[in-house]
């Protein structure tokens, strides 16, 4: 596998390394990890150009912009040597993604074949849905809605083969997906996209390469959210409904 640990170019002051892991829901951002994110946003002007994916920070780039959350994690590799891991939550327009990045633990590109099986029957669905609903019989109101709860059934079904494909390693080494992590949750249901953001990532990867972590943050990078509550360059804590139960369950909070 392609070692994702970056060393830091200049190596941080003693004083920095903080004596416990920070708890990733904390708005305050470790000083050493502003420094970990320094590198890596220089790192991302000097390289994004030549990338696909439009994070609006260049009105010349084509594409649909959209910005992404970032995540560093600094760690100490056996050797003791401080650096830094780095991904970014979802997924970018690159297939694959700059391998300084640490992966998803879903490969699009290995492990798709499901979803690839699935999608494709969740279209032929909805191909017969609009050819029906186009026809103006009104003996076809019943057949319109048996489709649609097939759907339905198919696309949940689809969303759980997928949650049970994103497997955590926690701080004791114990593996356990998405869908048995949320069953402790008031709606036991994981959110879409869960599994996909940066700090999960990065902790998964450094406990299964043997690395410690020292401390993680977040930041913004590109084109404002939607809703408008993340910004360029700011840092911002982890998410409460997709990464909560996944963090409290690697990192031993519950």
């Amino acid at each position: 596998m392609h070692s994702c640990f970056i060393p830091f170019i200049v190596e941080p002051s003693a004083s920095l390394i903080p004596e416990q892991f920070n708890n990733p829901f904390d708005i305050n951002t470790p000083e050493i990890c502003k420094l970990a994110a320094e590198q890596l946003q220089e790192f991302i002007i000097q390289n994004q150009d030549a990338w696909l994916h439009n994070f609006g920070t260049d009105n010349e780039k084509q594409g649909i912009a959209k910005g992404k959350m970032f995540g560093v994690l600094v760690v100490k590799n056996k050797e003791g040597k401080l650096g830094y891991l780095c991904t970014f939550s979802g997924k970018i327009a690159d297939e694959p993604h700059p391998q300084v990045f640490v992966p998803s633990l879903f490969d699009i590109a290995t492990n798709n074949n499901f979803i690839s099986k699935g999608m494709v029957e969740l279209t032929a669905i909805g191909t017969k849905i609009k050819a029906l609903e186009e026809d103006a019989a009104t003996n076809n109101l019943q057949e319109i809605e048996r489709l649609k709860e097939e759907r339905k059934a198919k696309s949940v079904l689809l969303q759980q083969q997928l949650f049970e494909s994103y497997n955590f390693l926690n701080k004791d080494g114990v593996l356990k997906n998405v869908c048995s992590i949320f069953e402790a949750t008031p709606n036991k249901i994981p959110p879409s996209g869960a599994g996909e953001c940066a700090a999960p990532k990065l902790l998964h990867y450094a406990f299964e390469q043997g690395l410690q972590p020292i401390s993680i943050a977040e930041f913004w990078w590109g084109k404002p959210s939607n809703s408008g509550d993340k910004h360029h360059g700011e840092f911002y804590p982890a998410c409460e409904d997709k990464c909560r139960p996944i963090l409290e369950y690697m990192l031993g909070l519950l």
